[in-house]
């Protein structure tokens, strides 16, 4: 018998798109990647759409609330056109295709202003993209606009810049997002993108992730690449995504994740890339789990009350989903930290290695030059004159006393080698503790209230992955998370994890004051 000759998936969708009803704008507060591709597959939006909606709630609410943004890309309605005529002539379509996505101010972007939160570099315009930059573009996505941060990244606590000024909080214009992606964070939390990148160097994903109700991923050290991101510490620098939802932060780490020749840590990761982190997405994914609670980031004098309650909660939840919680696991966290050598000052060192990618057009060929300037916020002016002192041409590695890079830091490698063996002993799989301790600092307190970030002393020395996901509000609207930690390159151990967490709790809502606009 005759089969029938059967029609490609893609002729189909373009025969249906004709035959159905007109494209129109859809809602975009919340929405996630699946959504909105499956919007635009079936024909009923366009790309043009989905990015003049988020657009349009950049020019609406930006500069009266959050100021999380800093420059909009001119070209991304063109980009958008030219999606839209891939998917009329049933063309390929990249991951993350049509993904209008947030890129926090140090990433290198050849088409838009990369300030590195510095007005001396405020007209700075990279010759090419940063790594991940380029492998987000190359899959699909539209950087629609860069985002605010810390100057320099110096600041944990807040997140201010002299090259755009200050960014708040979107759950709350009187409190910090912390820094220095908050304005990634506020910027995703409101819906200005539907997902965005950052940079931790110690607490600069999670930290403003934890505080806006987001999940974000610091990775293994060597996982993910750094070229083109404008360093604080080489050794200690990390970019990732950071989103509303664990399946669209797992589906863009599947993008930039891998090896680069230009990051010379990515020679450790290779082999160690997952094919695929969505595979590991599963609502039952904490049955069997042995988690441990590191009481050390938990039992702390000033902790705020209301996050403990939000903490034990999840405590709960983990264990109602499946998971074995040993909260016996003690380990001197302090102990580790006082170590030689946990934490080099190498700041003018590795800028100057920036600057010189820059070529001779940079607007600055050494950081310690505004010194002389006078470009800089005066919140940043002592450590700048602190970096002025170190060499700039010499690598840490070659200082008196050595500053040695994280794979030869013996007291870094040991902290790691401590904790882990702490881990096999227990027999846990991953820890647990609440990101921040805290409720997100009052903008005029900023200085006086920090206090709880927990980020700062695990991942960043041992270079262990960790990932945080909302656990709740404390007082009414003030997000916090819970941060999971796992061993080198379990990376897809965490999504599976914060996945089967998120999806049993739900614990994430959008900030007040956002609405959809009009028209939809």
């Amino acid at each position: 018998m005759r089969r029938k000759p059967v029609m490609s998936a893609w002729p189909m969708v373009a025969l249906l798109a004709a035959c159905g009803p007109k494209p129109h704008p859809i809602p975009v507060v919340e929405a996630t990647i699946s959504q909105v591709q499956d919007a635009i597959r079936e024909g009923r939006t366009t790309c043009r759409m989905v990015v003049q909606a988020y657009l349009d709630r950049i020019a609406t609410y930006d500069d009266s609330t959050v100021n999380a943004i800093t420059v909009v890309n001119p070209v991304a309605l063109s980009r958008a056109d030219s999606i839209d005529a891939v998917v009329r002539a049933g063309g390929e379509l990249g991951a993350l295709f049509c993904v209008p996505m947030l890129v926090k101010d140090n990433f290198d972007t050849h088409d838009m202003i990369t300030s590195g939160g510095s007005i001396a570099l405020k007209n700075s315009i990279p010759p090419d993209d940063a790594f991940m930059v380029r492998r987000i573009r190359e899959a699909g996505a539209i950087i629609i606009a860069k985002t605010n941060m810390a100057e320099w990244a110096f600041s944990p606590r807040q997140t201010v810049s002299s090259s755009f000024d200050t960014t708040r909080n979107a759950y709350d214009l009187d409190r910090v997002p912390a820094g220095s992606s908050g304005g990634t964070a506020s910027g995703v939390a409101a819906s200005f993108g539907l997902i965005g990148l950052g940079s931790d160097t110690g607490n600069s994903i999670r930290g403003p992730s934890s505080h806006l109700a987001l999940v974000g991923i610091r990775s293994t050290l060597g996982l993910t690449s750094r070229a083109g991101i404008i360093p604080l510490s080489f050794d200690r620098d990390v970019g990732g995504p950071m989103g509303r939802t664990v399946e669209d932060v797992a589906k863009v780490f599947n993008v930039v994740a891998g090896y680069d020749p230009e990051d010379p840590y990515t020679v450790e990761g290779r082999g160690h890339k997952e094919a695929d982190y969505t595979a590991f997405l599963d609502t039952a994914g904490l049955r069997g789990a042995r988690i441990g609670v590191l009481r050390a980031l938990v039992d702390v004098p000033d902790a705020d009350t209301a996050v403990v309650r939000l903490f034990d909660a999840a405590v709960s939840d983990l264990r109602r989903l499946g998971a074995e919680v040993v909260d016996t696991f003690s380990f001197d966290v302090s102990k580790e930290l006082d170590r030689p050598n946990m934490f080099c000052s190498r700041f003018r060192y590795d800028m100057g290695q920036y600057l010189a990618t820059l070529g001779p057009g940079a607007p600055i060929h050494d950081v310690a030059e505004v010194l002389e300037t006078g470009q800089y916020a005066p919140y940043v002016e002592g450590r700048l004159r602190s970096q002025a002192r170190r060499p700039l041409d010499v690598p840490p590695s070659e200082w008196d006393p050595p500053c040695p890079d994280y794979f030869e830091n013996e007291g870094r490698q040991a902290y790691l080698h401590d904790l882990e063996a702490a881990m096999d002993s227990a027999g846990v799989d991953a820890l647990i503790y609440p990101t921040w301790l805290n409720p997100p600092a009052h903008i005029d307190q900023a200085q006086e209230e920090y206090k709880g970030d927990n980020s700062q002393l695990v991942a960043p020395a041992t270079g262990m992955p960790a990932i945080t996901v909302p656990m709740g509000f404390t007082y009414g609207h003030l997000p916090a998370g819970l941060q999971i930690l796992a061993r080198p390159f379990a990376e897809g151990l965490l999504f599976k994890y914060a996945y089967a967490y998120e999806q049993g709790t739900h614990r994430r809502r959008p900030p007040d004051g956002y609405p959809e606009l009009a028209g939809l």
